[in-house]
């Protein structure tokens, strides 16, 4: 993703995560190229509250990389179709270190594997609603809307961290 700012950047294992806060929530997370280290951060009018908020995120985002098990309790911005927010909600019902086939899901939610894919190309807060634990039959599958490159390769990271 090509964005000019974010109010915050928080270096996890994986990578840089650029961190987007809307009304006081967390509104996006978004895995940065490394090569992005030009990326304007841009913090919101409330400082105040916003340099709190960030802290907690990055706390809970640190916690999360020490402790693959742990519960994201962020308060979040989501926007989306009623449909996107269903399989986004169905998303947060995997627990760490487990996973789901699209088609499994699909035939939780009475759609197709293509619409799974779809939901979850546009999720905008991977690892709060985890689309890494949505896998293809045979393989991985995509991640962040890529099925392979460096964000592919986040996927996989991911759910190894997650089996530890």
């Amino acid at each position: 993703m090509q964005a000019s700012a974010y109010s915050a950047i928080f270096f996890s294992p994986m990578g840089p995560i650029g961190i987007i806060l809307r009304a006081k929530q967390l509104a996006r997370l978004t895995f940065l190229e490394p090569s992005h280290s030009h990326v304007i951060q841009h913090p919101d009018d409330d400082s105040n509250n916003s340099s709190s908020l960030i802290q907690q995120i990055t706390n809970e985002l640190q916690h999360y990389f020490e402790h693959a098990k742990h519960i994201f309790t962020i308060s979040l911005h989501i926007e989306g179709t009623p449909f996107q927010q269903r399989v986004w909600q169905a998303l947060q019902k995997i627990p760490s270190g487990n996973t789901l086939t699209y088609g499994t899901l699909a035939k939780k939610l009475q759609t197709s594997p293509r619409a799974i894919g779809q939901a979850c190309r546009t999720n905008r807060l991977p690892l709060i609603i985890p689309c890494h634990r949505i896998i293809a039959t045979h393989h991985l599958g995509g991640y962040v809307g890529n099925i392979s490159g460096p964000f592919a390769k986040i996927k996989e990271q991911l759910l190894k961290h997650e089996q530890s």
